[in-house]
């Protein structure tokens, strides 16, 4: 007898497991690492039983390994948007440093893994950053790398070293963030109040439209325009992509990688 075929209904409610399932997985392997973090609480968080998480997953780092490149293909898939769109170079740039203050803002899973992962190569276990180096940080660097030089092909941006550019557009805000321990005990303040959030993102779009735009009446307009353009997201309000099937995104993935080779 042949067996019958998943209905749409079906396919759809497996989808909407798998997907339940990496959700809680990501929340909870970033609060409480790879060692740390318990199937139970994973499987009760995502609604469903022990035995289901294992029909999905094969096992604990199987398991992480998917909630990590889940959480990756979404960044690199936003990545790549914020630098696409009928833009100017440098605003395109612009646009890429101010979505990524955002989602280092609002999905804060991802820097947390990451943190995780950095610390396991450190200590030289097994991890992930070398996969991660490929599927996110390769192509995000390429694409910047093409945006740039387009930028200073047309006269817009300063020409300096690549890698520059890049610890000034990303650098500045990875340091906020890294740093806001200190910085609250140094200022008295919260760097993570909505205010101060507000403030900071608009001082280092504003900065990037002084310093790397050869005109800087042209950057400090773009800068503007694309804070006025883009309102900052809640916590874990960052959009992304719907969710898609594992081998429509690892096409769209591909297909990335070809552009920007």
């Amino acid at each position: 007898m042949k067996k019958t075929a998943p209905s749409r209904t079906q396919a759809e409610r497996a989808d909407q497991t798998r997907a339940r399932i990496l959700a809680a997985a990501v929340r909870q392997f970033s609060s409480n690492g790879l060692a740390g973090a318990r199937t139970e609480q994973i499987a009760e968080e995502a609604g469903v039983n022990k035995a289901l998480l294992y029909y999905y997953f094969q096992g604990k780092e199987a398991l992480y390994d998917a909630a990590l490149e889940d959480v990756a293909l979404r960044v690199v898939s936003s990545s790549m948007a914020a630098m696409g769109g009928e833009y100017t170079a440098g605003e395109r740039l612009v646009r890429f440093a101010l979505n990524h203050f955002d989602r280092i803002h609002s999905q804060r899973d991802f820097q947390s893994l990451m943190q995780q992962e950095m610390i396991r190569l450190h200590r030289g276990e097994k991890n992930a950053l070398g996969p991660m180096v490929e599927n996110v940080f390769r192509p995000m660097m390429a694409r910047m790398r093409k945006v740039y030089k387009e930028a200073c092909k047309s006269g817009e941006l300063i020409q300096v070293d690549e890698l520059q550019i890049m610890y000034a557009v990303l650098g500045a805000n990875v340091f906020y963030f890294l740093s806001a321990p200190v910085m609250r005990i140094l200022t008295n303040k919260n760097p993570f109040e909505r205010n101060a959030l507000e403030f900071r993102r608009k001082a280092a779009m504003e900065y990037l439209g002084k310093t790397i735009f050869i005109d800087r009446r042209h950057g400090a307009r773009v800068a503007a325009r694309v804070l006025a353009s883009t309102p900052m997201p809640l916590l874990n309000k960052f959009k992304s992509k719907q969710i898609e099937t594992k081998s429509s995104k690892v096409a769209s993935y591909v297909r990335t990688i070809e552009e920007v080779r």
